[in-house]
């Protein structure tokens, strides 16, 4: 799913996100960053998530590229 953040506290890695399809609001899980190229997240940073099974967000990567406005290079 594709979400921007709302908040996020890069001392305790607390963090809500928002899913832009109904504007859902899901809290960051313990892990939302591990394995990712993120160390720091910035609100409305637009990004791809998973929910775990607690509904807490997880498995946060960069949101596509269209998506983001980012000129085609090609």
């Amino acid at each position: 799913m594709q979400g921007v953040i709302k908040a996020y506290d890069p001392g305790s890695r607390d963090g809500v996100v928002v899913r832009e399809t109904d504007f859902a609001e899901f809290d960051l899980a313990d892990d939302a960053l591990e394995g990712s190229i993120f160390r720091m997240l910035r609100p409305g940073q637009r990004v791809l998530f998973e929910l775990d099974s607690e509904e807490r967000a997880t498995g946060l990567s960069i949101g596509a590229e269209v998506d983001m406005d980012t000129p085609d290079i090609h």
